[in-house]
């Protein structure tokens, strides 16, 4: 009787392990090639560099079905660089996306480091997403289009596919004691498709970004006389705009496709806002107030040459107005691209960026290019070529 009655409760325990599938993938990109910057500070660069069109990763999958329609996901994802084994975002170990939660008919629900809503519907219209990488990607990756940041500690839902049309949020608790909206961070946004036509739309909302949004892992740099560091890095760009209490994108794209050709177009406003807020970064000497704002807007275009090949090429105008009493400037972005298909897994890629640049920069001084992810240029011309090869598996 026992005898039949352990064999009942292990028969049981062992079918409801096996109604319960479950998977891990592992999944990575492996993204080289060589590097031509006609002017870094005054000097030519050759140089070779990792993770431009799609940054060097690996990555674990996980998905547990729990019955019912519900199902437990997580997702741990590494950055590194090829060419010298480091990790990326800041040295941190899984910098890239780290997040555990539920999907059910009803949508997804997440907790973790993740991408926020401007990356998730309007990133994806953008040239720099699509075949371009960083150097193609708006000046200093103002509205995060390219996802140069992660947001940490959020909690993000996304819906399921209403005919063609998905929406979801992102909200980031900041973690101060005693102010709730310290470090916050949160955004909202939409997609639709519907045959050839794609829509995106995306608002993101960034308080202390120097310190929530740019700093790994959100820390704050090195403190200097007292006063919290630049996470901001070296473009100057956006370089004296460490301060912006609050942080501001309004993003909308829109792309068409007509035989194998697409036509894109993007368009988003970024302010850096209540400029001179010490808790949030380094004020520059004399001071600076008030808000910087960034109009940008992106023309694109893709042809499939064959289905093995691509060709590509997309222009950029972005206006900064300046903060208070400061001028403005604008740049003027030119790229083309190719894209060869070895195999579905491996490619060969080529990129031209043309930049030129007018007016006066945060730092106060003559507008010099600055293409996205490298040094700077001494004039106010600039280009960078590159030729790679990007591995997925």
């Amino acid at each position: 009787m026992k005898k039949s009655l352990y064999a009942g409760l292990v028969l049981g325990m062992t079918s409801g392990v096996a109604l319960a599938q479950s998977s891990v993938t592992l999944y990575g990109i492996v993204d080289e090639g060589l590097n031509f910057n006609n002017n870094a500070g005054g000097n030519r660069q050759y140089y070779l560099a990792s993770g431009v069109l799609q940054g060097s990763r690996f990555g674990l999958r996980a998905v547990e079905d729990l019955g019912g329609g519900l199902s437990a996901i997580a997702t741990i994802e590494n950055g590194f660089d090829v060419n010298t084994g480091k990790l990326g975002q800041g040295g941190l170990m899984f910098g890239r996306q780290a997040y555990v939660g539920l999907s059910s008919h009803y949508g997804t629900v997440t907790m973790g480091r993740q991408y926020d809503s401007v990356v998730d519907y309007v990133g994806p219209l953008g040239a720099g997403e699509q075949w371009g990488g960083t150097y193609v990607a708006h000046p200093s990756d103002i509205d995060n289009l390219n996802n140069t940041a992660r947001t940490n500690n959020a909690i993000k839902y996304t819906s399921v596919d209403f005919a063609g049309l998905k929406f979801g949020g992102v909200y980031a608790l900041g973690g101060t004691a005693g102010n709730v909206t310290h470090n916050q961070i949160w955004s909202l946004g939409a997609g639709y498709v519907n045959g050839p036509l794609q829509l995106g739309v995306g608002y993101l909302n960034v308080r202390n970004p120097n310190t929530s949004f740019y700093g790994a892992g959100g820390t704050v740099a090195a403190t200097v006389d007292g006063v919290p560091g630049s996470n901001f890095g070296s473009s100057p760009i956006i370089s004296a705009y460490s301060s912006a209490h609050t942080q501001q994108v309004i993003a909308a794209g829109v792309a068409y496709g007509l035989g194998a050709a697409t036509l894109g177009a993007v368009y988003t406003n970024a302010k850096f806002m209540a400029l001179g807020d010490r808790s949030s970064g380094p004020v520059p000497a004399g001071g600076i107030s008030g808000t910087a704002t960034f109009n940008t807007g992106e023309l694109s275009f893709k042809y499939q040459i064959t289905p093995a090949l691509l060709a590509a090429a997309s222009y950029v105008y972005t206006h900064n107005s300046g903060a208070a009493g400061m001028e403005s400037a604008t740049y003027n972005q030119g790229a083309i691209g190719m894209d060869y298909f070895l195999s579905k897994r491996t490619d060969l890629y080529a990129t031209a960026t043309f930049q030129k640049a007018s007016g006066t920069d945060s730092t106060g001084k003559s507008a010099v290019a600055s293409i996205n992810g490298v040094t700077p240029s001494s004039t106010d011309r600039q280009v960078m070529v590159r030729l790679a090869i990007r591995h997925k598996f």
